[in-house]
């Protein structure tokens, strides 16, 4: 019982480091983005976290640097970031099974002899990244990016999956014309 309670631990933590963020991204084809060199922060993503938030917000920074683009004032800027922030908490239902009516993977099918079931609930916080921008002339809106994935539960980890979800978000941007 106790090996199956250990595998059943082992699999869930490296289900949790080997998740990675889901993310989409959208963007308007009729927005020129080779017009577009500068940013500001309409709102920056809210987390609970003040450090958390200004990591997030320096990674985003860093990735529209690496294309070219640069900080202003949101009166002169070209674009005008909104970022949002969300979770919610979700289980898992694990049961194990062992005993003398059970074999490895199937039923023995053995009458009269019971087997032991173990069930396991296991709490977990999925996180939302979302990051839309603005043309701050047109006012229309031209990209947007989401991101979901399992929150760890250590700051490192954090750190590690904040740094996935912006390179994956970031993967194809600017988007082709």
């Amino acid at each position: 019982m106790k090996r199956h309670l250990l595998l059943a631990t082992a699999m869930v933590l490296l289900a949790a480091c080997a998740s990675t963020p889901v993310v989409h991204t959208d963007h308007d084809p009729a927005a020129s983005f080779s017009t577009y060199r500068t940013y500001a922060w309409r709102q920056e993503p809210p987390a609970s976290n003040p450090l958390v938030r200004q990591r997030l917000v320096a990674a985003i920074e860093a990735r529209l640097q690496a294309k070219g683009w640069s900080p202003a004032p949101e009166s002169e800027a070209d674009i005008a970031l909104v970022g949002n922030v969300a979770s919610r908490e979700e289980q898992t239902i694990e049961t194990f099974y062992e005993g003398p009516a059970w074999g490895e993977w199937e039923w023995r099918g053995v009458t009269g002899h019971g087997g032991y079931r173990t069930t396991h609930v296991y709490n977990y916080t999925v996180g939302t990244l979302v990051l839309d921008m603005f043309d701050t002339r047109t006012k229309k809106a031209v990209w947007r990016a989401t991101a979901e994935g399992t929150v760890p539960a250590m700051p490192k980890q954090v750190d590690a999956a904040l740094q996935a979800a912006v390179d994956k978000m970031f993967a194809e941007f600017p988007p082709a014309p």
